[in-house]
This record gives structure tokens, C-alpha cells and sequence, in this order.
């Protein structure tokens, strides 16, 4: 019944629906129901899985990983179940969210582990593609923010290759902004300074 209703069908409604998702920070309620505190004051001050690796271990890690995937791909389904668009919409609403939550002075994540999340829900070859190389990527160099960056990068050439070009122009879309988001990782890797998995809890880090 809801099919009919003007508001649910609109694809930009479930932009916003995806922006609030997307706006939920799970990395620092995680940690807080843990009793860590406030995670932006800890490690390297993101929200992210790779901050919430370093500075809460690998459960809580975990748990943010699926929670920010899984609000990606909520908002694609949902989207995608009540408006023709609305995934794609969905999908990037939530994206957008996450990296720019208006209740956190629009200072979000990196986006890796949403993007992710979006991916599987959209086309899941491409979220298939982005795991595969992220997996890669970190077991051959270590860097989860340059593993992060190559895996955002190949996701669009998935849907390319099969003509879903809404869903590439998404991903390429988001690629850009992740790699944008990660400017002063790419500085740190060129340096030969960015901290890598598993290094210390001491170490400087900016990737999570």
C-alpha cells in the first residue's frame, strides 16, 4: 500500500532516509557502550573501524565494520524496496551521511566500511570486487587506508563492465570522495610515516 503514497515513492526521500542513516556513528556509540569514552579523543580522533581496531580491539571492530556496512545497505534496500531510483539514492544519501553527520559538525568517517555495505546492496560483484582487493591490498602492505583507497577505486568497474552505469557513476562518485577524505593518509604514505595494522597502540595513526 505504501507503493502509492507520493512521499515513499520519491527517490529523494530516501536520500534523506540514507542520510540519516548513514549519520548514525556506530564507531563512537560502540565505544561508549564498551566504556571507552569518546573515541574522537583517541587514537586518530575518527569514527572509523581502523580507529576502533587500534584503540578498542578487534570485537568492537567488528561490530562497527558490520553496523557501518550494514547502514549502507539498509538504506539501499529500502530505497530500492518503495521507489524506482531509490537505491541509488538510498545508497548515496547514506554515503554522505556518514561521511558529513550534521550532529557531528559534519565531521564523519572514511567512508570504507559504508561504502561496502552500499556496494553489496547495489550490485553485489561490485562489493565482492571491493572486498577481494581491500583483503589484498592490506595482507600484502599493511595500510588499511591504501587498501581502503585501491578498493574504492576498482568497486566501479564492476557494474561498468555490465552496462549498470548508475551504479558506476555511484561508486566512481564515492571513490572520489574517499580518496578526498583520506588526504592526509596519502601525505603519510608518501612520507613513508602512515601507521599500518597491527602496528602499536602508540603509533601515530590516522586511518580509522
Amino acid at each position: 500500500m505504501f507503493d502509492d503514497t507520493p512521499l515513499l515513492a520519491n527517490p529523494w526521500t530516501w536520500f534523506a532516509v540514507g542520510y540519516l542513516l548513514g549519520a548514525i556513528p556506530f564507531g563512537l556509540i560502540v565505544t561508549r557502550l564498551a566504556g571507552m569514552g569518546d573515541i574522537r579523543r583517541l587514537g586518530s580522533g575518527n569514527i572509523g573501524t581502523t580507529n576502533v581496531l587500534r584503540t578498542g580491539g578487534k570485537s568492537l571492530a567488528a561490530l562497527t565494520l558490520l553496523l557501518d556496512a550494514g547502514k549502507g545497505a539498509l538504506a539501499v534496500w529500502l530505497g530500492q524496496t518503495f521507489a524506482q531510483g531509490g537505491d541509488i539514492l538510498g545508497g548515496m544519501g547514506a554515503f554522505v551521511g556518514h561521511l558529513f553527520p550534521a550532529w557531528l559538525m559534519f565531521r564523519g568517517g572514511k567512508g570504507v566500511a559504508t561504502m561496502l555495505g552500499i556496494a553489496l546492496a547495489v550490485y553485489p560483484p561490485a562489493g565482492l570486487v571491493f572486498a577481494a582487493v581491500w583483503l589484498m591490498i592490506a595482507a600484502v602492505t599493511r595500510y588499511s587506508s591504501l587498501a581502503g583507497m585501491m578498493a574504492a577505486t576498482l568497486a566501479p568497474l564492476a557494474p561498468a563492465l555490465a552496462g549498470r552505469w548508475d551504479a558506476t557513476l555511484l561508486f566512481a562518485g564515492m571513490a572520489v570522495l574517499v580518496i578526498a577524505k583520506h588526504d592526509e593518509n596519502i601525505a603519510r604514505l608518501r612520507a613513508g610515516t602512515e601507521g599500518k595494522i597491527g602496528g602499536r597502540k602508540d603509533a601515530p595513526d590516522r586511518n580509522g
